[in-house]
């Protein structure tokens, strides 16, 4: 699949939510309800993010479901937080 992306973890403070693009990485491998990726940015189980395209096409929130540590990277699996048509396939 190879498509690239910015990542931002998601978070609340004081009722307001807010989310800086503070990554670039490549998502490997990506279902209509799933997305899996590497990334330097330790996420962990639960955290939300912002997962979004360099056209805009893909601009979702997803949950992390899954991740494995490695030196130096972190393998994330998510989640998206609701039903995203046709994003693999764009028209």
């Amino acid at each position: 699949m190879r498509l690239p992306v910015r990542l931002a973890r998601i978070a609340e403070a004081g009722g307001q939510r807010a989310s800086d693009f503070t990554e670039s990485t490549v998502i490997e491998f990506g279902t209509p309800r799933e997305v899996l990726f590497a990334c330097s940015t330790p996420f962990e189980f639960g955290d939300v993010l912002r997962v979004r395209n360099s056209d805009g096409s893909l601009d979702e929130e997803a949950s992390v479901v899954a991740v494995q540590y490695h030196p130096g990277k972190t393998v994330v699996a998510a989640r998206f937080r609701r039903d995203v048509p046709n994003w693999i396939v764009k028209p």
